[in-house]
């Protein structure tokens, strides 16, 4: 069995746990505004923004320069015992397996900005656009020698990048792993969503009947895992691919209902074991429409079920690890208070299966809570996290 043994987000929802459990529970996101800057058109949306102070990367690692790297740095620091476990370990058996769908692509375009106009940075260095930057950055910053490498599946990134941790620690190939992901607000991938014409122009209603797309936010997380027994346990996980389209889901949802009956399995556990279900839940029509039949399929209507992009946005490449952090810190601290998932004002889609959605502010308690993660092309995962 593989531990959970420290746990750090920073998001809309806040940077540090205590504010980000209140926040959650009043329905607030303080970093959750609206932004011009991003779409080329000028047009003001409303954006997910972290709430953590950044620091800057180190001069020695210069190359490595980006939001995204920064913000890895920032989660790191926010938990002290990350550190603590980190200087008991064997640096040379500790892995680092992140997911990102952006690392430094904000800081190339900015790059190529100034190139057209003459005015190239001569101190960018192409190295922080690169996929597999943050994983070697962070390796490097920490000063760790074990497999150090970045998962980049679109929005099951992160999620994928803790399974790979899982399995290199239960194939004896490190003791320790540093898994989690970072996406930070880039120009690219926000215009190409607006060019599918896929974005919000509110802050995203997840499952209900006026949704009109997804609203973007950035978020870090970072989880240290381990074989000794910690306060939390990866007791599941499944994956799958829809082999159906290059951007668009199965419409019935049959890969994601895989990968959440594979995760299931590999726990030992019946659907009505899990106390709280952490939704994909874009805000998109098909995303949404398939993933209430998958889950319907496999729940019914008897588990507690939310989307929480509503509240930091969807972090893309992050969202696994960000998700997975969410349901980590409500299993340490039972009673949290979930928000519902649609103001009154709005119903649900009744054209969906009915499935649990988190109706009022409920607390929640339990052992067992799933995250579940579905990308374009077809990429599908699913985590169970549990306290016994």
């Amino acid at each position: 069995m593989v531990y959970i043994h420290a746990v750090a987000l920073d998001c809309a929802l806040g940077a540090r746990p205590q504010d980000i459990l209140a926040n959650l529970g009043k329905n607030e996101a303080p970093g959750f505004t609206p932004d011009s800057h991003w779409l080329l058109s000028g047009e003001p949306l409303a954006f997910g923004h972290m709430t953590g102070d950044l620091p800057a990367v180190p001069e020695n690692l210069a190359k490595h320069q980006s939001r995204n790297n920064r913000a890895l740095m920032s989660v790191f620091n926010s938990e002290p015992r990350f550190r603590e476990l980190l200087d008991r370990s064997d640096p040379s058996r500790v892995g680092i397996i992140l997911g990102t769908s952006t690392s430094g692509s904000e800081e190339f375009a900015g790059y190529i900005r100034g190139f057209r106009k003459g005015e190239p940075d001569p101190d960018f260095r192409g190295e922080a656009q690169e996929l597999g930057d943050p994983s070697e950055f962070l390796s490097a910053w920490l000063s760790t020698t074990g497999p150090a490498y970045t998962v980049s599946t679109a929005c099951t990134s992160s999620i994928r990048a803790i399974i790979s941790g899982v399995r290199l620690l239960e194939a004896g190939m490190i003791d320790a792993a540093i898994v989690g992901g970072a996406d930070t607000l880039a120009k690219l991938p926000i215009n190409g969503f607006d060019a599918l014409q896929a974005l919000s122009h509110t802050r995203c209603l997840p499952f209900s009947g006026i949704r009109d797309g997804i609203a973007i936010g950035e978020a870090a997380a970072l989880l240290w895992l381990s074989r000794e027994p910690g306060p939390i346990a990866v007791r599941g996980f499944g994956e799958s691919s829809d082999a159906h389209h290059m951007s668009a889901p199965d419409p019935e949802g049959e890969g994601a209902e895989a990968a959440i009956r594979e995760a299931l399995q590999m726990a030992g556990v019946t659907p009505d074991a899990i106390d709280y279900l952490n939704l994909h839940g874009t805000g998109t029509k098909l995303n949404d429409s398939m993933e209430a039949k998958a889950v319907y399929r496999v729940f019914g209507d008897r588990v507690t079920a939310s989307s929480t992009k509503n509240l930091t946005g969807h972090t893309l490449g992050a969202a696994g690890a960000a998700e997975a952090a969410l349901i980590a810190l409500l299993l340490q601290n039972p009673g949290s208070v979930l928000p519902p998932q649609l103001p009154d004002s709005v119903p649900a889609d009744p054209a969906l299966p009915p499935i649990s959605l988190v109706s009022r502010f409920t607390a929640v308690s339990g052992s067992l809570m799933m995250s579940c993660n579905f990308a374009f092309g077809g990429s599908n995962a699913a985590l169970i996290l549990g306290t016994d």
